[in-house]
């Protein structure tokens, strides 16, 4: 069984007891998070449900297991001959999951 969902602006595939990266949530760790916009149910026997656009009725739940930040990335913008250059970092937060169950 999985289910696409949305959270953030993305779309990301969960199956239960896998393990996500998604954008930050701001809960603590070890809570338990429910999301309710969920875009497509395939059961055990390949039976797709696809919302309209969200599937009536159907959940998941998952807990918190980290909130981070990610690697940091470094812009460098430059002009030649004019003495232009800017240096700029930015690390995004995450929020990791594991999906404990999806219900429908």
């Amino acid at each position: 069984m999985y289910a696409v969902f949305a959270n953030g602006g993305k779309q990301y595939k969960a199956q239960v007891g896998d393990t996500l990266f998604l954008e930050k949530i701001d809960q603590d760790v070890d809570s338990e998070v429910t999301f309710d916009q969920v875009l497509l149910v395939s059961d055990d026997n390949n039976k797709i449900t696809v919302g309209n656009p969200t599937v009536a009725g159907a959940t998941i739940k998952a807990k918190i297991e980290k909130q981070g930040k990610e690697k940091k990335v470094v812009t460098f913008k430059y002009k030649a001959k004019k003495h232009y250059h800017t240096k700029q970092g930015h690390r995004q937060p995450y929020t990791r999951v594991s999906i404990e169950s999806i219900n429908v």
